[in-house]
């Protein structure tokens, strides 16, 4: 049998069998496009070079090491969700609850926290979170909720944090992690107090962050101040004082920092007259930043001995180069400099900046929040630092992190940010239970009004500290309904210098300086 080369010619019947095929074809792409999960995958959206939004899972932040601490937290939120969901070996369900993490998870020159910051507080958090889901009671996830590298993305979390709080199955009870005192952050924590949420900062300073909601774990730029001052009481020098500060607007740390310096200790040290700004390299650009000449020639000519540093910590270590590059600071005189600060930055102890301190014959002072010294086991640590440390100290060596990432104080914060949260719900769980029988599906899980009930009735007395944390950082609590606008009560406040000053013997060490409530310096335990 022989066949034409001649094609078949179409009929009716063909050309409708062709159309029901692309329109099948196109959609079904049509459907995989619109069901497939965007670029950041499960609960985020991109946004410029960044994923914002809230979920459980892990996403791409563009650094290798970042990722690496995404995916840890993901497959620990995973474990979670199995043991709740799907148990293995015939374990009991165990029920849990969520913390969300809001803080940027990317950045730039111009961002509030660098890349090497974001590391350190999200390995904080994530020690944490796996500390609190090896102990009895609910388990936790820890949420990650990036809001643009400029903090500036905020709303669009809100309303998703705000409906997970009303999740009878896993309720988020909390927030942490705002990185930085900013007009976007404050706005931020506004809103999420008006929605009810409890929201902690670990590493706030700003002395006008303030709102309902809003514990902050780390003492405020007037504590840090009343450090620095019984510090200067003891080494009183010549008091020639000088005010370096940051112009940045929208910096609202740096606005209050130097309003507290001014108010601290312009009548000692004639800040008001003695002075120079500098604009910041946070935020966006409002001109050439770090420009430290006419700081420098003024210090150096005055032979100023006691500098107030009203910036943020990446622009210090220019700040200190330029000293060492002007001749007139010669190094025949002694210079200080003081700040403030959660911890002391790794590139302000680094071999260069050491150099340039010696040029000048200058140290660093700084009133912090966590003292390197007790990453060693130095400098009487608190009662917490030793299981945080433990935790940490395996994850620093699994994502290659390095020791010196304990020294400005993020990741021990971070930790004790997510612990507040957490033991806040495991001391409502057990008073909700209390004397009954332990249940795998309990009736009620502790919600976010519960935990902040929970955290203003903690009491500090002499003896005892009711509810407190006994964290990385230190122990302390809160105390009241808006009662010391939630700034934490009894939290020690070192004094850390560099280079470090000679060991002084335990019987000659000074305690150091405990945030308190008023005038009731004897109700912190020890």
């Amino acid at each position: 049998m022989m066949f034409s080369g001649r094609p078949k010619e179409w009929g009716p019947l063909d050309w409708c069998v062709a159309l029901v095929v692309v329109l099948a074809l196109t959609g079904g792409v049509v459907l995989w496009q619109q069901t497939r999960p965007g670029p950041c995958g499960d609960g985020m959206d991109l946004r410029g070079d960044d994923c914002v939004g809230v979920t459980e899972r892990a996403f791409d932040t563009g650094d290798a090491t970042t990722d690496r601490l995404v995916d840890a937290v993901a497959d620990e939120n995973a474990r979670v969700r199995r043991q709740w969901e799907d148990p293995q070996d015939g374990a009991a369900r165990i029920p849990y609850v969520r913390i969300a993490l809001m803080m940027p998870f990317t950045s730039d020159s111009t961002s509030a926290m660098t890349r090497e910051m974001i590391q350190r507080g999200l390995a904080g958090a994530l020690a944490a979170q796996q500390q609190a889901n090896r102990a009895a009671g609910p388990h936790y996830q820890l949420l990650l909720a990036p809001d643009g590298r400029d903090l500036d993305r905020w709303e669009e979390l809100v309303d998703r944090l705000d409906a997970l709080t009303r999740d009878e199955k896993a309720p988020l009870v909390g927030v942490t992690g705002i990185p930085s005192s900013t007009t976007e952050t404050k706005e931020a924590v506004a809103e999420l107090s008006a929605r009810a949420i409890p929201t902690v900062g670990p590493v706030i300073t700003a002395a006008s962050m303030n709102s309902a909601y809003f514990f902050k774990t780390s003492p405020n730029n007037e504590q840090f101040a009343e450090a620095l001052a019984r510090y200067l009481t003891a080494h009183p020098e010549k008091r020639r004082g000088f005010l370096v500060w940051d112009s940045h607007e929208g910096d609202v740390y740096s606005q209050n920092l130097r309003a507290v310096f001014e108010e601290r200790f312009d009548a000692a040290y004639d800040l008001r007259t003695n002075t120079s700004h500098f604009i910041g390299s946070s935020g966006d650009d409002q001109g050439i930043p770090q420009r430290f000449a006419d700081a420098a020639e003024k210090i150096c000519r005055s032979r100023v001995d006691t500098v107030f540093f009203a910036g943020r910590d990446q622009d210090l270590p220019a700040f200190i180069d330029r000293l060492a590059q002007t001749g007139s600071c010669d190094g025949s005189w002694k210079l200080r400099i003081l700040k403030i600060g959660i911890g002391l930055e790794p590139t302000l102890s680094t071999d260069a900046i050491e150099h340039s301190l010696d040029t000048v014959h200058a140290t660093i002072v700084d009133a912090a929040a966590y003292d390197p010294a007790w990453a060693d086991g130095k400098g009487d640590p608190p009662r917490g630092s030793a299981a945080f440390l433990t935790r940490f100290q395996q994850l620093a060596a699994a994502h290659g992190l390095g020791r010196s990432a304990l020294f400005d104080g993020y990741a021990a914060m971070y930790y004790d940010g997510f612990g507040l949260l957490a033991g806040a719900v495991d001391r409502t769980y057990r008073e909700i239970y209390e004397g009954g029988p332990a249940t795998p599906a309990p009736t009620r899980l502790p919600t976010a009004k519960d935990v902040y009930s929970t955290l203003t009735t903690s009491t500090v007395d002499k003896a005892t500290c009711s509810g407190c944390l006994v964290g990385a950082s230190g122990t302390y609590g809160f105390t009241g309904p808006g009662e010391n606008n939630q700034w934490a009560l009894c939290k020690p406040v070192p004094v850390v210098t560099f280079p470090p000053a000679p060991d002084t013997a335990a019987s000659k060490r000074r305690a150091p300086y405990r945030t308190y409530r008023g005038d009731k310096a004897g109700a912190c335990p020890s």
